[in-house]
């Protein structure tokens, strides 16, 4: 086990690199970066001003290690548009993204798990039509028009909850809602799929044929075995949660990185968007390796490799 937790810390760390490797030259491939971050009504003595005191007059090689030695210490330079470090930026916007993502989660799991589990139990019956149902929803539905659904209902037309902002937690509702609908559909699906799947295995017929009750088997073969397929795809879910929350965050004016993104790429505030960037890419790795650990913990019997 020690060898696989080490083997999968040192993939990480090579995604990491090369996370930064792309970062870097994503600026440089699309043209003179010192030309896009400046204005378009920037004098020629202005954006050679620029390149200087960035130091894109370098050597492209020099830019590179200067870029990486910055980045381990966490500083990308100071954000264009708000004249302040952008990770600093990063890391005062992260605790709303954190929150949103973590309350649409919740919502997804609370209402498609036991769903999942009655439709697998029960096939054939309204419960079932119900999870497929939402399982097709979840995933054929855009989540920016269920958000100017909801507000459109919810807030303009009932005024129950706020349309926008950051506030108390009527304010999480509305977007937390429209977040959730994607990995609700995915986690419904799966676990529909993974009872009906365990339920037809020789090892349960043979649990119940030695006389064990409906809910031993239940909960030592079937409940198990949902757990083991939801662990993985409930971190990349997460990881989603964190990184794709653009749009929802851009429609109800949510304080988070999502909206700071739009800003940023509107903006051309280069420097921030490659905080961005990295930061949700590490984000990301560490929830993916947290995952993977938390897999071989669970059932031992995965190889390591």
């Amino acid at each position: 086990m020690q060898r696989y937790f080490l083997s999968r810390i040192g993939q990480s760390i090579a995604i990491i690199i090369g996370v930064l490797f792309l970062v870097f030259f994503m600026v440089r491939v699309t043209g003179d970066p010192a030309a896009l971050m400046m204005s378009r009504n920037a004098t020629q003595e202005d954006v050679e001003a620029f390149r200087e005191k960035m130091g894109f007059n370098r050597p492209i090689y020099v830019q590179f290690a200067d870029f990486i030695t910055h980045a381990i210490r966490g500083d990308f330079g100071n954000s264009l548009r708000y004249r302040m470090p952008a990770m600093q930026l990063v890391l005062e916007r992260i605790p709303a993204t954190v929150e949103l993502a973590s309350v649409a989660l919740l919502i997804a799991l609370v209402i498609s798990i036991p769903l999942g589990l009655i439709s697998g139990s029960r096939p054939g019956t309204a419960w079932d039509f119900l999870a497929r149902a939402l399982g097709l929803i979840g995933q054929s539905v855009p989540n920016f028009w269920l958000a100017l659904i909801l507000i459109i209902i919810f807030a303009v037309n009932l005024q129950w909850f706020p349309s926008f902002g950051r506030d108390d937690w009527k304010s999480v509702v509305l977007p937390a809602v429209s977040l959730a609908l994607f990995p609700m559909g995915q986690f419904v699906r799966l676990t529909r799929a993974t009872v009906l799947d365990v339920r037809s295995q020789n090892y349960v017929r043979t649990a119940y044929s030695k006389g064990l009750s409906k809910r031993t088997v239940y909960f030592q073969h079937i409940l198990r075995n949902v757990a083991l397929s939801l662990i993985s795809i409930i971190g990349i879910q997460f990881g989603y949660l964190l990184s794709g929350s653009i749009y929802i965050e851009f429609i109800f004016s949510w304080p988070g990185i999502g909206q700071m993104i739009a800003e940023s790429v509107a903006g051309r505030d280069f420097p921030l968007i490659q905080a961005i960037a990295i930061f949700t890419s590490v984000v990301i790795v560490l929830i993916n390796l947290l995952t993977d650990m938390a897999y071989v913990i669970i059932d031992p019997r995965i190889k390591y490799g």
